[in-house]
């Protein structure tokens, strides 16, 4: 048996699984349901989190675009899981392990339909497999403030544009989160490496990266004081994370 988290908005999809148990539908029992008063509210890093945990995959239920109780909590959900997916995907885990349903609480037997749907996916899949330390490093990406902002801004930032009148079409957005996303990772797992001195070369084998651009995120980790150089050996700069230094 798998093991799937499902995360359900209180208004809607979370009545819509009572309704499934009052009308006694039986549904696969590898979900474990967690109750939130909105999906909007649901971080990214506790879906990462949750997989760190040994979840096999994550479920979210929310209201139908337009019923939501908070009005736009579900474009934020759309769009946090969608940054979500792709964070998996950067770590080599397949995406579909996350599946984001709009149920209402009218939706007894859709709710039994989906759910039945996505743990025969997960069962076919099997248990997830990861490097600790890969998924360590994307969920101290999902901290990131600006990957945040950006995920949750997009329509605006298409509509609306920046402070400078920069408007950016979808494609140019799909791109600017899939980079930024990478870019965020490969300073964080730098970052966890250098818990023992490493020089760029050993990083650069050890992450299949070219030299120049683990030195350039050496530098802004740098600059951002949360790498020092440790020492020099054979001519070489040695480098740590501050906090271990």
């Amino acid at each position: 048996m798998s093991k799937i988290i499902g995360f359900l908005c209180n208004w809607c999809c979370y009545a819509g699984a009572d309704l499934a148990g009052v009308s006694r539908i039986q549904y696969l029992p590898d979900i474990r349901i967690i109750r939130m008063m909105c999906t909007g509210r649901l971080d990214p890093m506790i879906i990462l989190d949750t997989f760190l945990h040994g979840a096999d995959g994550v479920f979210i239920g929310g209201c139908h675009p337009g019923d939501c109780h908070y009005i736009s909590g579900n474009y934020y959900a759309e769009k946090k899981i969608d940054m979500t997916k792709r964070m998996l995907e950067v770590v080599n885990i397949d995406p579909s392990r996350i599946r984001l349903e709009w149920v209402s609480a009218s939706e007894g037997s859709r709710f039994v339909e989906v759910i039945n749907e996505f743990t025969e996916e997960i069962r076919k899949l099997g248990q997830i497999k990861f490097e600790k330390d890969d998924l360590k490093a994307i969920i101290l990406s999902a901290e990131d403030y600006r990957l945040r902002i950006l995920a949750t801004k997009q329509k605006d930032l298409m509509e609306e544009g920046n402070k400078y009148g920069e408007v950016f079409t979808m494609h140019e957005m799909d791109r600017l989160l899939s980079d930024m996303i990478k870019e965020d990772y490969e300073e964080k797992k730098i970052l966890l490496m250098l818990k023992d001195p490493l020089s760029t070369k050993d990083i650069a084998e050890k992450m299949k990266l070219k030299p120049p651009r683990v030195l350039r995120h050496i530098l802004e980790l740098k600059k951002r004081e949360l790498v020092k150089m440790h020492k020099i050996e054979n001519k070489t700069p040695l480098y740590i994370a501050e906090e271990y230094a």
